[in-house]
C-alpha cells in the first residue's frame, strides 16, 4: 500500500488578501485527494520545511513564495510544490498558469509529473523567483507602507511612488557582467517573465532557464522613466528602445552607491553592492 501524500500547506495570514475560508478549501480540496494536509503559518523569514512533508503547497504572493522557496532550496530534499494564487501581486503564478481552483491546485500537485523547473536567483544572503530592480521602483518598494498595503493592495505602490515622483532619484550604479562594466541610473533583472503583473521587460525570459534578462537605463530621467513605462503598457520590449540596453547573463554585480535598496518579488531584499547568481539546483512548481 502506498504511504499517504504529507503536504505542508504555508499560507501568510497578516497578508492584506488572507481569506481563512479558501486556505479552509484548499485543505480540504487537498484532503480529498487522499492527503495529510500541515497546515503552517509563514508570517516572517524561511519557514521550516517539515521532515515528513512529501509536497509543499504555498498560498499568497510572491513575497510569501519567496520565503517558503528559500527555506524549500536549502532543505536538502527535492519536493513537489504548489502555488495557489492568494497575494498582492501572483508573478510566478502568472508565469505557470498556476490555477486560483483549490480542487485544480490539489489535483495537480499531487499528480505524478515532474512540474515546471525553475532555478532561483541567489541575491546576496537571499533569493528571488521572479524580477529585482533598482532605480525609481525599488525606492518606491522601500517606501510602501505595509498597513495601506494590507487596506488597498498592489495601489500602496502607487502611492509609494508619488511620493519618489517628487524626488526623483538618479542613483549613479554600476553593473558588471561578462567581463564588462557600464554606469547606469535603473536596472531591471529578470528571471521570468512578468513583471509588476501581465507586462514584460524581458519577453524571452523563461523561469525554466538558466538566464538572468537584464535591462539597464543609462539614464532614468523623469522622462526616460515615463518612456520605459509607456513602452511596457503598450506590450512592447523596452529593450529594443533607444538608449536601454539589453543583455543576459548567468551573473551580475551591482555596485555604485552603497546602501542603495534592491527589491525583489515586490520587497526591499537587499542594498547594494550585491551579487546575483543563478542557482544550480531547481525547484519544481507543478
Amino acid at each position: 500500500m502506498a504511504a499517504q501524500s504529507v503536504v505542508q500547506l504555508f499560507y501568510n495570514p497578516a497578508s492584506g488578501s488572507y481569506s481563512p475560508r479558501r486556505i479552509r478549501a484548499l485543505a480540504q480540496a487537498l484532503e480529498a485527494e487522499g492527503a495529510e494536509v500541515v497546515e503552517t503559518p509563514s508570517v516572517d523569514g524561511p519557514p521550516v520545511v517539515s521532515d515528513r512533508a512529501t509536497h509543499v503547497c504555498i498560498a499568497g504572493g510572491d513575497g510569501t513564495v519567496r520565503h517558503v522557496a528559500m527555506n524549500l532550496a536549502r532543505c536538502g530534499r527535492s519536493l513537489p510544490a504548489a502555488i495557489f494564487p492568494a497575494g498582492t501581486v501572483n508573478l510566478l503564478a502568472r508565469e505557470g498558469s498556476f490555477r486560483r481552483s483549490a480542487a485544480a491546485c490539489a489535483r495537480e500537485l499531487l499528480a505524478a509529473s515532474s512540474g515546471l523547473p525553475h532555478h532561483p536567483v541567489a541575491l546576496g544572503e537571499t533569493m528571488f523567483l521572479a524580477c529585482a530592480s533598482a532605480g525609481p521602483d525599488s525606492l518606491a518598494v522601500a517606501g510602501v507602507s505595509p498597513r495601506l498595503k494590507r487596506r488597498i493592495g498592489r495601489l500602496a505602490y502607487a502611492v509609494a511612488f508619488l511620493a519618489v515622483l517628487w524626488n526623483w532619484p538618479r542613483p549613479r550604479l554600476k553593473l558588471l557582467a561578462n567581463g564588462a562594466e557600464m554606469d547606469c541610473e535603473a536596472v531591471y533583472v529578470a528571471k521570468g517573465r512578468y513583471f509588476a503583473g501581465p507586462w514584460s521587460f524581458a519577453p524571452k525570459a523563461r523561469v525554466g532557464e538558466r538566464l538572468l534578462h537584464v535591462l539597464a537605463l543609462p539614464t532614468a530621467r523623469r522622462r526616460d522613466y515615463l518612456r520605459f513605462v509607456w513602452t511596457l503598457l503598450r506590450g512592447r520590449d523596452p529593450g529594443a528602445s533607444a538608449g536601454a540596453i539589453a543583455f543576459t547573463c548567468t551573473e551580475l554585480r551591482l555596485s555604485g552607491e552603497d546602501g542603495f535598496p534592491v527589491q525583489a518579488d515586490g520587497d526591499v531584499v537587499a542594498h547594494s553592492p550585491v551579487d546575483f547568481a543563478i542557482g544550480s539546483a531547481p525547484l519544481h512548481f507543478r
